[in-house]
């Protein structure tokens, strides 16, 4: 799909146009992408949106109705819409694989290019790293809390729009939920379809009974029943266990029963048990209606026997304590040959200046220990003292016996990708991994216990001297 580079805010044109009119814009500069706080109020996100982000950047250029929209808004110069009519990206971009477990203030992307570049890209890709980063977050949240059942993502018609669907799909896979009732998202992304029938299709009919058979004709093979129109347990289940012995009768079997209202976890109970006393234990039980990773850790505390969680309006619109957006930024670090770093009154806001690496340490067992952010060219070794970058006066030591990974890779070089782009199941096994190396304290949904990302010694010094001398200018002044 096609990102039209006007998908952007007014103020990267005007920018870009006013670098332009500087003989700024080939001036060299570096952006990182991050993000400050952990979304749900947890533990722990999942990097998402790269490969969306990639063909944003691979394919950005202005066509001829693009172009005559900015002439129309007479607000840019001649000479500058000439520039943008063969502007294209030509950076470097660096990243985590996706699928990679983050954290608050660590760089995502960094973007290296020119300034008209770096800068001009900034709204598109926060607009797709913050969503499919948020939304893989609360799939991987959703899925831990479903223990090894299986979760659908049915959420399309509450989504923000087709585009937010679809990204929405996209990114619950890469967070774990591996099938979607999207069709549109099967067909782009190669996610297995699922889906059952409404209640519409039960009340078309004479009576419920009548509705399941002809459904169960239609799809002897795939049939799934939602039992819960009229009442659940004195009519839906005994009608799908009459419709069950019907089509083992003729060499098929029921596949499931859907039930989407009341009391989940004793109505999966008791479907269970109606169904397992009729010969039918293989019948999947699907449970929906409004389901989140707390309801879905609720009906497993009752004992609920739920075989499937179709997740829905709270997965793809990320509801929820905590969710809602990333808050994800984009800054300058570096132009020219000049760290820069934007300060404040709050410590846990000034940002990290430079280009930087992300180093995860990680113990024999491959449990993750903690993560660093150091200067590019900044020799690491475990044992080393690091500092907390919202307060330098705490520090901790690397552990002597870790090992040090690489958490980034170069992923785009002169504009266009670098090496095998991963496939989205790669993608979503490598984050079913990386949770089970992650502290168990970090997967709790309340009080999780807090991972902790420090910066290296060249990285705290610089951010410190940087500082002092932005303060020096202001006293000068």
């Amino acid at each position: 799909m096609r990102y039209s580079p006007l998908c952007t805010d007014l103020y990267e044109l005007t920018m870009l146009a006013g670098y332009l009119e500087e003989r700024m814009h080939e001036t060299p500069a570096v952006f990182d992408l991050f993000f400050r706080h952990t979304p749900f109020n947890g533990g722990y996100a999942v990097f998402a949106g790269l490969d969306t982000a990639l063909d944003y950047l691979e394919q950005l250029a202005f066509n001829d109705d693009e172009l005559a929209y900015l002439v129309g808004l007479g607000v840019f110069r001649p000479a500058f819409l000439e520039y943008l009519r063969t502007f294209r990206f030509k950076g470097r971009v660096t990243a985590p694989a996706e699928g990679t477990v983050v954290f608050g203030l660590e760089p995502l992307l960094t973007i290296e290019g020119t300034l008209a570049e770096a800068q001009f890209v900034e709204t598109a890709l926060l607009n797709i790293i913050n969503f499919q980063t948020l939304v893989a977050t609360k799939a991987a949240r959703i899925n831990h809390a479903a223990a090894g059942s299986e979760v659908v993502e049915f959420g399309l018609r509450r989504a923000q729009g087709p585009d937010g669907g679809l990204s929405a799909a996209r990114a619950a896979y890469v967070g774990g939920v591996r099938g979607t009732s999207n069709v549109l998202a099967g067909k782009t992304f190669g996610i297995p379809v699922k889906g059952t029938h409404a209640h519409s299709w039960i009340m078309a009919f004479a009576d419920e009974l009548t509705a399941f058979r002809k459904y169960a004709e239609v799809f002897p093979d795939s049939c799934i029943l939602l039992v819960d129109t009229y009442d659940t347990l004195r009519s839906g289940i005994p009608n799908a266990i009459t419709v069950a012995k019907e089509l083992r009768q003729i060499g098929h079997e029921l596949a499931g029963v859907r039930i989407d209202s009341g009391d989940l976890a004793y109505l999966s109970r008791e479907a269970r048990r109606q169904l397992d006393g009729a010969g039918f234990p293989e019948v999947k039980i699907v449970a929906s209606n409004e389901l989140d990773e707390h309801v879905i850790d609720s009906i497993r505390e009752e004992d609920g026997r739920v075989d499937i969680y179709g997740v829905g309006t709270r997965l793809v619109t990320c509801a929820g304590e905590g969710g809602g957006a990333l808050g994800g930024v984009y800054k300058l670090v570096r132009i020219d040959s000049q760290p820069k770093l934007k300060v404040t009154s709050d410590m846990a806001k000034a940002t990290l200046p430079d280009r930087k690496r992300l180093l995860r340490a990680v113990a024999a067992d491959g449990t993750f220990l903690l993560d660093v952010i150091c200067l590019g060219e900044e020799t690491v070794l475990p044992g080393a003292t690091v500092y907390d970058p919202t307060n330098p006066l705490r520090h901790t030591a690397i552990p002597a016996d870790a090992r040090l990974e690489e958490l980034r890779t170069v992923v785009m070089e002169d504009g266009r990708r670098c090496g095998r782009q991963p496939t989205l199941d790669e993608m979503a096994d490598r984050i079913k991994a990386q949770l089970d190396n992650l502290p168990q304290g970090c997967l709790r949904f309340i009080n999780p216990h807090r991972y902790k990302v420090s910066c290296s010694k060249g990285l705290n010094d610089l951010r410190l001297r940087l500082m002092e001398e932005i303060e020096h200018g202001y006293l000068k002044a």
